[in-house]
């Protein structure tokens, strides 16, 4: 049986695109062990699979690898040395056919082992621009594979193919219907889905919840908030209980039916939601994390959505309940346009052409 070995880890935006090229392999008989770090975010994501897809998973050691000054660096290299040394030995145990990398901190040493292991590895790129961790594993990699079109690779000697981002199939099959009864809303309210995506959004959570009365009472949305894990706390009582509201920390089951309601989404600018968003033809208002927070790959995410009309986008530096009312509410009005805009997105199944990729390199 071929084996495919998947690494990533991070945020969610590494995990559930990497689920969907699994679903694909899957398919055709490859058997899946999937390495990530021993932070529990990626094994709750992996391990739902395990029933249907037998995949295994594994933790390792994993340390942040930061572009700037920090007495944690010294700390984070030992353990991503650490975590080299773990890697190395689970993928001499496995001896995949293949190594599929989404990147962030724990993908290098897996990239790494497998490359001394003389095993082939397929990469991908969410951003417009490439992470540190795409970047450092850059030389043991045999194709690089890219959501965007326009995705910067200098110096790269191995295979780049542009094959858009990985949709998990399910997210196309959502019910718009039974999104809205599952959240108690009417037929006649739009549904208003915020966002902050896998880890959630300290500032976007703080401008929803300010802008709650004009959104529900005065513009009739029903508001659906996602917080993020740990993150509902911070919303204050006095507003859980309101009638078109309902806050939640974080949805899995019935996230499709959520999606399929929603008449606009608000969301920060990963790549992985704001490909999942432009393939389902949403509305959306982004609100990228600011370069202080990042190095600015959700301002290029953003940008290039905007650029091709696909959505809307608030800088965080503008952000304010009244802002965000301004901008959601202007977005309702026009939505003709934007579902128009949408529709010239490319749905390509970014999830197949990676899965080929994969293929080609099995001997």
């Amino acid at each position: 049986m071929k084996k495919l070995l998947v690494t990533g880890g991070g945020s969610g935006g590494h995990v559930t695109p990497a689920l969907a090229v699994m679903s694909e392999l899957h398919v055709d008989g490859w058997g899946l062990v999937y390495v990530g770090s021993t932070s529990g975010l990626e094994e709750a994501l992996v391990t739902p699979l395990s029933a249907t897809t037998g995949v295994r998973y594994y933790g390792i050691a994993s340390g942040k690898l930061r572009r700037y000054f920090s007495w944690r660096n010294l700390s984070d290299a030992i353990l991503v040395l650490v975590g080299c040394v773990q890697a190395l030995w689970r993928v001499g145990r496995e001896r995949p056919t293949v190594v599929f990398s989404k990147g962030g901190f724990v993908a290098f040493p897996v990239v790494l082992a497998a490359w001394l292991w003389r095993i082939p590895v397929v990469a991908h790129e969410s951003d417009a621009t490439q992470g540190l961790a795409n970047k450092l594993s850059a030389p043991f990699v045999r194709t690089l594979c890219t959501s965007f079109p326009e995705t910067p690779v200098e110096n790269f000697k191995g295979r780049v193919v542009y094959t858009g981002a990985p949709i998990r199939g399910e997210l196309l099959r959502g019910n718009a219907q039974r999104g809205k009864t599952s959240i108690g809303a009417s037929e006649s309210q739009r549904v208003l889905l915020v966002t902050g995506g896998s880890l959630g959004a300290q500032a976007l959570n703080a401008a929803v919840v300010a802008a709650l009365e004009p959104l529900t009472q005065d513009h009739n949305w029903f508001v659906v908030h996602v917080c993020g894990p740990g993150k509902l706390a911070q919303v204050p009582a006095s507003v859980l209980d309101p009638i078109s509201y309902r806050a939640y920390e974080f949805v899995s089951d019935g996230w499709a039916d959520l999606l399929a309601a929603a008449d606009v989404v608000v969301t920060r600018a990963g790549a992985n939601t704001l490909f999942e968003l432009l393939s389902l033809g949403k509305p959306n208002l982004l609100i990228p994390l600011p370069k202080q927070g990042s190095r600015g790959d959700q301002l290029d995410n953003a940008a290039y959505a905007a650029h091709n009309g696909y959505s809307e986008v608030l800088l965080e530096e503008q952000l304010s309940p009244k802002a965000l009312v301004a901008a959601v509410n202007a977005m309702a009005a026009d939505l003709d346009r934007w579902h128009a805009g949408l529709a010239g997105f490319s749905k390509a199944n970014g999830a197949a052409q990676i899965a080929a990729e994969i293929q080609r390199l099995a001997p």
